[in-house]
């Protein structure tokens, strides 16, 4: 398609003005906006009323496609100490020089909790470029200076470079979005879901709607809950039925959280090689 109109590209709003462009009282899509963090660092910011609208978002926001791209999906809540420091580690050593390295885009859930503040750091720590596109469900979010909007609200990420706000009103209303957003920028480019940790959204949503686009999935065992019930079926353990039909997609991995650098590059390296495979 081609690119928007001059009047639908990037604005920096301040911050009295931000309401008016996150609250539409139309289908319509809002104009892109620049947002400062107190970290000193921007994104570029969309608003969204429809699923169809993902492709001219990603135009206004000038982030290019295709694009090959890495799905992170997971724990938000619930990390203890020990899981953070090892995760800590995966993401500087692997995780973003993997994607910087594979000149990769990387779509995930935007706050700043969990895995998606634990990515956002270590890009920031490894001062990688990449692509960041945080996908949020409008309602369950806030940006800085603003208050929250909800109890169980939770801020942007401030290390993102790129977020779209979506309608929805519960977590979990994302998930759909975060995979027309990954099949978007990737179009017929290789792409993959990486587990970490993750409870019955993870399970029930994002990992059937990447397997629902052919996508696979890696499964980070050893980081807890959904990540390590699906690795054990993977395993040949008992579990549900729902995690054996996951399984038996043939597109789920696995690797251990412990595995080493080496050993989890080259399994991130096999994924998105099983992609290529498929196409």
């Amino acid at each position: 398609m081609e690119r928007p109109e001059p009047a639908a590209t990037t604005n920096v709003l301040r911050k009295d003005e931000y309401d008016m462009h996150i609250c539409p009282s139309t289908d319509s899509m809002n104009s892109a906006f620049s947002l400062t963090f107190d970290n000193r660092s921007t994104a570029q910011v969309i608003e969204l009323a429809a699923i169809d609208q993902v492709a001219e978002a990603l135009a206004v926001l000038d982030m290019p496609t295709p694009k090959a791209a890495l799905v992170v999906v997971g724990g938000a809540n619930g990390l203890t100490d020990d899981y953070l420091h090892k995760l800590e580690r995966l993401f500087v050593e692997v995780i973003c020089p993997f994607v910087e390295s594979n000149h990769l885009a990387v779509v995930d859930g935007g706050t700043d909790s969990g895995i998606m503040r634990l990515l956002g750091q270590a890009r920031a720590k490894t001062r990688s470029t990449f692509p960041l596109l945080g996908v949020v469900v409008k309602e369950k979010t806030f940006l800085p200076g603003q208050p929250p909007t909800a109890e169980d609200a939770a801020p942007l990420e401030p290390n993102h470079t790129h977020f779209l706000l979506v309608p929805g009103r519960s977590w979990g209303d994302e998930s759909a979005w975060i995979t027309q957003v990954a099949d978007t920028v990737s179009r017929a480019l290789p792409s993959a879901t990486l587990l970490i940790n993750g409870g019955s959204i993870a399970l029930n949503q994002d990992v059937p709607n990447s397997l629902g686009s052919r996508r696979p999935v890696l499964v980070m065992a050893g980081s807890g809950r959904a990540a390590d019930q699906l690795a054990a079926v993977l395993r040949g353990g008992a579990g549900d039925r729902s995690l054996e039909r996951l399984v038996e997609s043939g597109l789920i991995h696995a690797v251990g959280l412990d595995a080493g650098v080496d050993r989890i590059h080259q399994t991130l390296q096999t994924v998105f090689e099983a992609f290529s495979r498929q196409v």
